[in-house]
C-alpha cells in the first residue's frame, strides 16, 4: 500500500514569513546603492591615477620641456631650443655611454636571459625540497640594489675578494674583475643578473606549470629526448611569456644605474658609463638639467620606438600562428 505526501496546513502556510523582497535594479534602493558603489570604486582609482600623474606623468613632460631650455634650479629657466641636444650629442661620452648600455643589454640577454629559464627547468624538474630552492633563489630580489652591489664590489676586490681568493686556492689566474677595462662590464651584468633573476625564474616557473602533462607524455611515446621535449613543448607554450619578458629585460637593461655607479663609478676608463649614468653626471655633477633632460628624451624616445615595434612584430606573429 503506496502512500500519499500530505499538504501542509493551510494555518501553517498562512504562519509562515514570506521572503524578503530584494530591490530590483530599477528601484530607488537598488539605484543608490550602485551609484555609491561605483563613486567608491572611482575615488579609490582617483586616488592612485594622481599619485601615478604626480610622479610618473608630471616628471616626464617636465623633463620634455626642460630638455629645451637652459635650467638651473633656483633660477629662471631660458629657453634655448635644440642646444641641449647639441651640445650633449658632441659630448666624448655620449658615444662610450651608447655603447657601453647597447654591449651591457646584449650580454644581459645572452646571460641574464637563459640562466632564469633554465633555473626555471631545472625547479621545475625537482621533487624535493621545491620550497627552499624556491626562496634560495627568490632571495637576492629582497636584498636592497646597494646592499647587493657593495656586497660585489668586496667580492671583486682584486686583492682581498673573495673571487680571487677562491681563484688562488684553485691554483688558477685570479682577474681585475670590475677593475678591469676589459672585463668590468661583464662583471656588472653577473651582479645584474644574480640580483634580478630571481623573480623572471618564479614567472618561467608558473608558467612551466601550466603547461598540460598529456603532452610531455605523448612527446614521449612519440621517442622525444629531454631537448627535444623543450624544443617542441615547453619554449612553443611559455612563448608569450618569454618575449614579454625579453622586452621588459631590455628596457630595464637599458636602464642600468646602481651597479655602474655603487661598483664602479663609470670607470675603468669610461668603461662602464651607461646612458643613465651620464644623465646622473650632467644632473647632479655637470648641474646641467637641460642636458640631462635632453638624454632622457633621447632614452625615453629609443625605448618607445623598440618597445612599439617589437610588440608590433611580436602581434603580427601571434596572429599569423
Amino acid at each position: 500500500m503506496t502512500k500519499t505526501a500530505s499538504c501542509p496546513p493551510l494555518e501553517a502556510a498562512a504562519a509562515r514569513p514570506a521572503p524578503a523582497r530584494t530591490p530590483s535594479p530599477a528601484s530607488g534602493a537598488g539605484r543608490r546603492r550602485r551609484l555609491g558603489d561605483q563613486a567608491r570604486a572611482y575615488a579609490f582609482l582617483l586616488g592612485g591615477l594622481l599619485c601615478f600623474a604626480l610622479f610618473s606623468w608630471y616628471p616626464a613632460i617636465r623633463a620634455v620641456v626642460i630638455a629645451f631650455q637652459k635650467y638651473t634650479p633656483g633660477s629662471s629657466p631660458e629657453w634655448v631650443g635644440t642646444e641641449n641636444f647639441t651640445r650633449v650629442l658632441h659630448d666624448p661620452e655620449f658615444g662610450a655611454a651608447w655603447r657601453n648600455t647597447l654591449t651591457f643589454t646584449g650580454l644581459a640577454l645572452l646571460i641574464g636571459f637563459a640562466v632564469p629559464f633554465l633555473l626555471a627547468l631545472v625547479l621545475n624538474e625537482l621533487r624535493h625540497a621545491k620550497a627552499f630552492f624556491r626562496v634560495a633563489v627568490y632571495l637576492p630580489v629582497m636584498i636592497p640594489p646597494v646592499v647587493s652591489a657593495l656586497l660585489w664590489k668586496w667580492f671583486y676586490d682584486p686583492g682581498t675578494g673573495l673571487a680571487n681568493e677562491t681563484l688562488r686556492f684553485l691554483h688558477l689566474p685570479t682577474s681585475n674583475w670590475s677593475n678591469g677595462a676589459d672585463t668590468a662590464l661583464v662583471s656588472l651584468v653577473l651582479v645584474a643578473t644574480w640580483a634580478n633573476m630571481g623573480g623572471t625564474v618564479l614567472i618561467y616557473l608558473a608558467a612551466l606549470q601550466s603547461i598540460p602533462g598529456e603532452l610531455y607524455e605523448a612527446a614521449e611515446l612519440d621517442g622525444a629526448n629531454l631537448l627535444q621535449r623543450v624544443r617542441h613543448v615547453t619554449i612553443p607554450q611559455t612563448r608569450f611569456v618569454i618575449l614579454m619578458l625579453m622586452l621588459l629585460q631590455i628596457i630595464a637593461t637599458m636602464q642600468v644605474f646602481t651597479e655602474p655607479f655603487v661598483i664602479t663609478g663609470g670607470g675603468p676608463e669610461n668603461a662602464t658609463v651607461t646612458v643613465l649614468y651620464l644623465i646622473y653626471k650632467y644632473a647632479f655633477l655637470y648641474n646641467d638639467f637641460g642636458g640631462a633632460c635632453a638624454l632622457s628624451v633621447m632614452l625615453l624616445v629609443l625605448l618607445g620606438l623598440f618597445s612599439a615595434l617589437y610588440l608590433r612584430l611580436t602581434r603580427t606573429d601571434g596572429e599569423e600562428a
